[in-house]
């Protein structure tokens, strides 16, 4: 009797323990050790949620539902196209290109998931775990077939932006929910096969991912934190919750008593990409929000693997309100620098901050090695990129000396004669066709599958 007594009371305390900690986790713990952004750093975040905002927007000359502040300070003579659901057909959510001669970028916009569209629900929920391997690392199946789709779609459009202007802008691309997905695998894309658009460098890709999906493995969330940048309001849930969308429930209940080691050795477990940007403007046992603060770092272990049980967890989701407390926090962030009195001179002070960020990421690399992240490599040049890890399709014919160098080079470092003579006369298109060729194959009926790596760790 007394040992079942003792046994009642143990099994008490420790459910009692786990719902302190349940209910007493605020989504400012997860970015409690965290440094402060800078205001150079985070300058873009308010004009790409705004970028995201006009993809809704039928006629930006007369806008319906403009941000409450300064509506959307974009040029609409700037916009160079506008997509919408009935020419994406499904296979990816609505987008807009625009040129920002002002910060010279070329912004592609993705906007979130429409809670109507049955497409949206299938192309999110088109993932099982472990299904897709790419790039050395796991990512989310249905957002890269939607990636390489919306490529296929716009590279000739992007590649003859990129030349008009001199190849000199930035090429950013925006995504927000299920487009930051689909934003986050096409940078993956992109700087891989930069050489395929006009030879866009890394340094010149950016991804701003906002309220991202969970859409890559570990090692490639840490490998891209470079370009991609992802910027999470408070207690969102989407970075918080697993893929498959199935493992939610398990997620809030079972994840608590997995070890934090299991999880990470875990290679098919797909997390938030890139760089965090976490906004934070409430505190635990407090009413109403505080002034925003932002903190940022690129986390290894720890990355946001608690769902909040917050009453706020979906409305700190919607762009309208990351839109809103990013512009006041980027307000905060300058005022904060402007009244910090240095001798150091702007471009001194950008030239270290950028240094910082160096070894910010070359840091967080080793930490994924040494924590035996599964793939982790110790620079982003250590891994081979897809064309060098995957062989030829056996009907593709390249020219001898292509061919003796195809396992060497990465495909952006082909001569341009190279390429010339790869080209057919439909379209220009055909060299980014040998790049989905490689990442697709084709079944009886000639349409295109993803392929599924079958070397693939289990």
């Amino acid at each position: 009797m007394s040992v079942c007594c003792g046994v009642e009371c143990v099994l008490t305390l420790g459910f009692l323990r786990w719902g302190w900690k349940r209910c007493t986790y605020v989504g400012s713990d997860d970015s409690a050790t965290w440094a402060s952004a800078t205001a150079d750093e985070f300058a873009p975040v308010p004009r790409v949620c705004r970028l995201i905002l006009a993809v809704y927007e039928e006629d930006l000359r007369n806008p319906q539902c403009p941000p409450a502040h300064g509506g959307y300070r974009l040029n609409p003579d700037w916009v160079v196209k506008r997509v919408t659901y009935e020419q994406t057909s499904g296979h990816a959510p609505p987008y807009l290109i625009y040129v920002d001669h002002e910060h010279r970028e070329i912004v592609l916009a993705i906007r979130g998931l429409n809670l109507v569209k049955e497409s949206d629900y299938k192309l999110l929920l088109d993932n099982a775990l472990g299904m897709q391997m790419f790039d050395g690392g796991y990512v989310h199946h249905g957002l890269l077939k939607s990636a390489i789709w919306l490529l296929n779609q716009e590279s000739d459009t992007l590649k003859r932006l990129w030349v008009e202007n001199g190849s000199d802008y930035k090429m950013v691309f925006v995504g927000h929910s299920l487009g930051s997905g689909v934003a986050a695998l096409l940078t993956v894309i992109m700087v891989n096969h930069g050489g395929l658009l006009g030879g866009v460098p890394r340094s010149k890709v950016r991804c701003y991912a906002l309220a991202p999906a969970r859409c890559m493995s570990l090692n490639l969330a840490v490998k891209y934190a470079d370009v991609i940048h992802s910027v999470i309001l408070q207690d969102d849930f989407l970075p918080r919750t697993p893929t498959p969308l199935e493992d939610i429930f398990k997620s809030l209940f079972w994840d608590t008593f997995i070890p934090e080691g299991r999880k990470l050795r875990d290679p098919r477990r797909l997390y938030a990409p890139g760089r965090m940007y976490h906004i934070v403007e409430r505190k635990f046992c407090r009413c109403g929000r505080y002034p925003p603060e932002v903190r940022t770092a690129i986390p290894v272990d720890g990355r946001f693997e608690h769902i909040v049980l917050s009453c706020n967890a979906t409305s700190d989701h919607a762009i309208i309100w990351i839109e809103r407390e990013a512009e006041k926090a980027l307000e905060r962030l300058r005022e904060s620098s402007s009244e910090t009195t240095t001798t150091t001179a702007p471009k001194v002070q950008k030239l270290e901050r950028l240094q910082t960020l160096e070894k910010e990421h070359k840091d967080a690399l080793e930490r994924a090695v040494s924590l035996n992240i599964p793939h982790a490599v110790t620079s982003v040049e250590e891994e081979p990129t897809v064309d060098r890890k995957e062989e030829p399709s056996a009907g593709e014919k390249r020219e001898e000396s292509s061919s003796v160098n195809n396992d060497a080079e990465p495909i952006q470092n082909e001569s341009e004669d190279s390429l010339k003579n790869k080209r057919k006369p439909a379209g220009g298109q055909t060299n980014w066709n040998e790049v989905v060729e490689k990442l697709f194959e084709r079944n009886e009926l000639g349409e295109l599958l993803v392929r599924r790596d079958t070397t693939a760790p289990k």
